[in-house]
């Protein structure tokens, strides 16, 4: 299944990369593989994790505090945002969805 991020959930990415590798040299690419697992793991089991508000679900990352919030589309998958389990919990709720 084709997947679609927002342009938040990119910059989000690139900024929690980013943040990571200045903490310690490797760590923010050991995080990007998590996320790319993360959404391995969704686009092979879509409906496997549990909604987090109305239609939008959330897969959480193994080793970093973080979720990958989506929502299942006719044909893809949007990730809504890369979103930090514990600072301003709903922050992505007024978010467009396509």
């Amino acid at each position: 299944m084709r997947v679609v991020f927002s342009t938040f959930a990119i910059q989000e990415l690139e900024d929690a990369q980013q943040f990571y590798e200045m903490e310690f040299s490797g760590l923010g690419q050991r995080f990007r593989q998590e996320v790319k697992k993360a959404i391995d793991r969704i686009i092979a089991y879509p409906k496997a994790w549990s909604r987090e508000r109305g239609d939008i679900r959330k897969c959480l990352l193994h080793t970093f505090p973080y979720k990958v919030l989506y929502s299942i589309e006719e044909d893809h998958i949007f990730i809504i945002a890369i979103a930090h389990q514990h600072r301003k919990p709903d922050y992505w709720v007024d978010r467009d969805n396509p």
